[in-house]
């Protein structure tokens, strides 16, 4: 996998570089916005970790101009600046994934991976039903170029997992869709990874639907399925 890191901090960026190159990642640097750009057309990465405090160019006018441009490469922002609005407004550009510092770097390892799979064989990622732009189910829109899930005109802060999880029961709104069908579009590829797994995942995210008017529900033998409470 190659990464491209757009971090102005020079020890950061180092440690970074030499951890993440021993765990099999290929990174390459850059620690000024307003070069961002131009290294991100010209490296084409799979996967980019941005910063948001940079000099010459903040890191989420950076993320703009990427995706205005049509640099589709999954981002995570990693930065510590921790605000809702900065995580918020970073979703909204087209962000992927969201990490504060200080951060383990196991968790930035998977999350990396799981971007990188994401980028690398799309057909296994969830995508709404083609024809129209977005699938609403209650309170909550799916936005299919984006893949952002909002629930009234705001992104849900999900972590990858959990955003492909509700984007695959999105698809089949009134359906369930079994344990099986979840794990292989939210752990994909992860061999070591028991089924159970899923269940894990269920339960995060029935806590970050609460009080959204969608309910994640359990079918005993059939799996799961969203339902819209009256």
């Amino acid at each position: 996998m190659k990464l491209l890191l757009i971090e102005d901090d020079a020890s950061m960026q180092v440690a970074l570089q030499r951890a993440l190159n021993r765990r099999g990642i290929e990174v390459s640097g850059c620690t000024d916005g307003a070069l961002a750009l131009a290294e991100w057309a010209a490296t084409q990465p799979d996967v980019v970790v941005l910063d948001l405090s940079l000099p010459g160019m903040d890191g989420l006018q950076v993320l703009e101009l990427a995706r205005k441009q049509g640099l589709a490469t999954p981002v995570l922002i990693l930065t510590a600046r921790g605000t809702v609005g900065d995580r918020i407004m970073g979703l909204n550009l087209g962000a992927d994934d969201y990490l504060p510092k200080p951060f383990d770097l196991d968790e930035l390892e998977a999350r990396l991976r799981a971007l990188g799979r994401r980028r690398s064989d799309p057909g296994r990622a969830p995508v709404a039903e083609s024809g129209a732009g977005s699938q609403i189910v209650g309170a909550l829109r799916y936005e299919k170029e984006s893949g952002a899930i909002y629930h009234e005109g705001q992104v849900l802060e999900l972590t990858p997992r959990e955003l492909a999880l509700l984007q695959a029961l999105m698809v089949k709104p009134g359906h369930a869709v079994s344990k099986e069908k979840l794990f292989e579009l939210v752990f994909p590829g992860e061999m070591d990874v028991q089924y159970e797994a899923v269940e894990v995942v269920v339960y995060r995210l029935r806590k970050k639907l609460a009080r959204t008017g969608v309910t994640l529900m359990t079918l005993r033998g059939l799996g799961y399925l969203l339902k819209v409470e009256p």
